[in-house]
């Protein structure tokens, strides 16, 4: 980070700091228009855990029964991001009885006391939309029992946060940020009553970041699946806010709105959850189906890639496959050197996935999650297909640089199935090699068909790959194909060490085959999943061997066993955890 971007950064948060002051000057609304109802989707299981005083947020774990919210010594920026956003209230009123109603309004009210002066953590723009709608949609659940004085403090701390996002939203960072601190701010100047004035310029400033944000095919800079089903909701909530007070949604939101859904639909795994890539997550349970459901944009055959990916999908097996360049500058401080990466899911069972954002868990295993051996895609001599920059001076950004340039794609009908084909140029600056995949799922979703090519596609790369020949002693350019397994899968090599054999929950036996160009093994690995205390043990399938020639080819497939039905009941029930 360069010295004025310091500066640029010390100056935003004296500014917010400001405005924070500021907005104790504000005069108090009294009360809602009408009644808002929620439209969030919390956690049973958490809001239970959150009464008893066990608080995990950003992946700590802290038990503080006796000790109040805002009195607990915050473990890391994360946890104090996620404690001052107010998500967890989602979670309280999920479980709804009177002590998760006492735990909220003492945790409201104690927010207020402790930092609704202006002071402290939490004055930031993207927290305090977020913090706004979640006050607003559970206001009624907050206010019951309470006498006029604690009503008074409540829309008087509102009022005063109100006035803060329509003075600080233009600070929130371009994206997913800047889309909660406007969606806070629409919402309370629907809501409450005497700042409708407020609704219209934001109403407006949201309709400009749909069209600067939102691209033509309804993805984002990011290309974070889960960021992208955020600024979905907010703007589905808007809409709804707006439809209810009798008013119509601004066209560049609705047409962004109806980029996004089929976007959305074609990131969506066939169990319901999102793909996992450059550092998002499955998604809240039971979230992207409300979204869509809610946004009234109906399914819509669809081709070519979405966001940058590509899906294929045949009764029930999808397969969703990382096949665009990464991001780049800022918005690839959470991306991850995935290209050419996949994930498989069989009905309600993941097979193959990616191992994840590590960013809960600490620096090192946020750098783990992001390098290329982590996904399900070939990696040459332990190096990634796009390398992360040194931290920004000051924070823990690290760009992505010197990724693939060029990812050619093409499709086509095979003669069972239909065939993807991708490519990309990551690894020719070093080794000179171009590494291609394809995939071919069979009509019936029971087989998975893939090659992987390692190749030198101009006189230019040969001479590279002869240089990088000799310097390994002319033994050959390692790689290893790895196959990320969900933990759910049990794994073994099978049939004297020329398969694996896969297991899942539903019943299903799915085995890995390969053309023995290649060593297969089975070795450990981790599934980092947002939500938990630490990583989950699991296993991988890799394939291991050495490009010695200009061309390497290297086959593998992904079955299901013969004795495999064509339909599986799947009755387990999958317990929610917390570990």
């Amino acid at each position: 980070m360069s010295k004025s971007d310091t500066m640029a950064n010390r100056w935003t948060r004296f500014q917010n700091r400001l405005y924070a002051r500021l907005s104790q000057r504000r005069r108090a609304v009294s009360g809602f228009v009408g009644q808002p109802e929620p439209r969030t989707v919390g956690s049973f299981a958490r809001g239970r855990q959150l009464i008893a005083g066990n608080l995990l947020f950003a992946g700590y774990l802290v038990e503080a029964e006796d000790t109040d919210l805002w009195n607990v010594p915050a473990p890391s920026a994360a946890f104090d991001d996620e404690r001052h956003g107010f998500s967890w209230l989602d979670d309280l009123a999920a479980v709804g009885d009177m002590r998760a109603r006492d735990k909220a309004q003492r945790w409201v009210w104690g927010w207020i006391e402790s930092h609704g002066n202006g002071h402290g953590y939490g004055w930031a723009p993207d927290l305090t939309g977020r913090r706004v709608l979640r006050w607003i949609y559970h206001g009624m659940f907050l206010l019951r029992g309470m006498d006029e004085a604690q009503s008074k403090l409540f829309f008087r701390s509102l009022t005063q946060q109100t006035w803060f996002l329509s003075k600080r939203w233009s600070a929130a960072t371009p994206g997913l940020p800047r889309f909660e601190a406007l969606a806070g701010l629409v919402q309370a100047g629907l809501a409450l009553d005497g700042l409708e004035q407020i609704a219209d310029p934001a109403l407006r400033a949201l309709a400009r970041e749909c069209d600067r944000q939102v691209d033509a095919q309804g993805g984002i800079a990011t290309r974070n699946p889960e960021e992208l089903l955020e600024v979905f909701t907010l703007l589905s909530w808007t809409s709804a806010a707006l439809s209810e007070v009798g008013r119509g949604t601004p066209a560049a939101q609705t047409d962004a709105i109806k980029r996004i859904a089929p976007t959305l639909r074609n990131l969506r795994h066939a169990d319901g959850g999102l793909a996992r890539f450059h550092g998002g997550g499955r998604g809240i349970d039971g979230r992207l189906d409300q979204a869509l459901a809610q946004s009234g944009v109906k399914p819509k055959p669809s081709s070519g890639l979405s966001m940058g990916f590509a899906r294929m999908n045949a009764a029930r097996t999808t397969v969703i496959v990382d096949a665009s360049t990464p991001p780049t500058g800022a918005a690839s401080y959470n991306a991850h050197a995935s290209t050419l990466a996949f994930e498989l899911t069989s009905g309600r069972r993941p097979l193959i996935v990616n191992c994840g954002s590590g960013s809960s868990f600490g620096p090192e295993w946020r750098r783990a999650g992001r390098a290329t051996p982590s996904h399900s895609t070939l990696s040459l001599d332990g190096y990634s297909s796009a390398r992360l920059a040194a931290p920004a001076r000051g924070t823990m950004n690290e760009a992505l640089i010197d990724g693939p340039r060029s990812v050619p794609i093409d499709t086509e009908d095979a003669f069972e199935g239909y065939r993807f084909m991708v490519g990309h140029d990551g690894y020719a600056k070093v080794f000179g090699l171009t590494h291609a995949r394809t995939f071919e799922l069979r009509f019936d979703g029971r087989e998975l068909t893939g090659e992987d090519i390692l190749l030198t596609a101009t006189d230019k790369a040969k001479r590279q790959f002869d240089k990088a020949l000799d310097a390994s002693g002319l033994k050959g350019i390692t790689f290893d194909i790895r196959f990320h397994l969900h933990p759910d899968v049990d794994a073994a090599l099978d049939l004297g060490g020329a398969a694996v054999s896969m297991a899942l929950k539903s019943g299903e036996i799915w085995v890995f085959r390969h053309d023995r160009i290649g060593k297969l093994s089975v070795e450990p690995s981790v599934y980092l999943e947002k939500g938990r205390l630490k990583p989950r043990a699991t296993k991988q399938i890799v394939l291991s061997g050495r490009a010695m020639e200009y061309a390497t080819r290297i086959r593998w497939t992904l079955s299901k066993a013969q004795d495999t039905a064509y339909a599986v009941r799947d009755l387990h029930r999958d317990e929610p955890e917390f570990d």
